[in-house]
């Protein structure tokens, strides 16, 4: 069996009983940094045979731990923080593993994510994950160009060193949006800076420390008046269509197609 076990973002208490069980009584426990992980056993008063596991060796280690799972060994695979598989090593694996028909379970815990979009406030019933934002300035705008008319919030990580340059960025690209950096969360110096993207571009005009998680919130709503008298306009198109000889039926789903005005209603108010 695979066990694929969430471990903390920051705050060592923050890992759940079942998978301290389970990093106990595994046969060998794959990690990113052998010494990060090692610090949360000893924590906790386990003793395991850890096994490294990253993204620079992830494709030679799938190929060599399938046959021992295969064989019945019993591997746990956790990563510096957080669920493996996410923006993390991992995934590779757990495809290997199904793959050749090795039960593959999960073991849920901390997540930056999760605890970003709450701790922003900006969360809501739905969200779209970035994962690490893109290095380059093209890689950015485009980023920024999809999430222009996004109705929900976003959230993404983010290295210290580029934060500053990504948040003129984003102020440059998104005015006035309601965003919030979270860094260092669960951890002793945990901070939550909520603002505009101007407001917190010169509030971390210098890299800041820690790891960073930005969530950015969804784009304005159209306010109701506004979004009335676009759809009276909207309205009006149709009547005239019809008047100068257009098919009412067409003149709906012409004016339909260029306001995105329900074509029904433009139909039905029209007459």
């Amino acid at each position: 069996m695979l066990s694929v076990c969430a471990t903390p973002i920051g705050n060592l208490e923050d890992v759940t009983l079942r998978v301290l069980r389970e990093l106990a009584e595994a046969d060998i426990v794959l990690c990113e940094d052998t010494r990060h992980t090692r610090g949360l056993l000893d924590r906790h008063g386990i003793e395991a045979s850890l096994v490294s596991y990253h993204e620079h060796n992830e494709a030679a280690r799938a190929a060599e731990l399938v046959p021992r799972l295969l064989a019945g060994e019993r591997m746990a695979l956790v990563t510096d923080a957080g669920l493996p598989g996410i923006s993390d090593p991992g995934g590779r694996l757990v495809a290997a593993a199904l793959a050749a028909g090795v039960a593959v379970t999960v073991l849920p815990g901390p997540s930056a994510v999760g605890t970003a979009l709450v701790a922003s406030g900006l969360v809501g019933d739905r969200y779209q994950f970035l994962g690490f934002l893109p290095r380059t300035a093209k890689g950015l705008a485009a980023v920024w160009a999809e999430l222009a008319a996004w109705p929900h919030a976003a959230v993404a990580f983010e290295s210290p060193q580029r934060l500053p340059a990504t948040l003129r960025s984003l102020a440059e690209a998104l005015p006035g949006r309601p965003a919030a950096v979270c860094r260092e969360l669960t951890k002793r110096f945990e901070e939550i800076v909520r603002g505009t993207p101007e407001h917190l571009a010169a509030r971390f005009a210098e890299p800041p420390k820690g790891e960073i998680v930005l969530v950015i919130g969804p784009a304005p709503v159209a306010a109701p008046a506004a979004a009335a008298a676009v759809e009276g306009a909207a309205v009006a198109a149709v009547v005239r269509l019809v008047e100068a000889g257009t098919p009412r039926k067409l003149a709906a789903e012409v004016v339909a197609g260029l306001t995105g005005s329900p074509r029904r209603r433009l139909y039905d108010a029209s007459l």
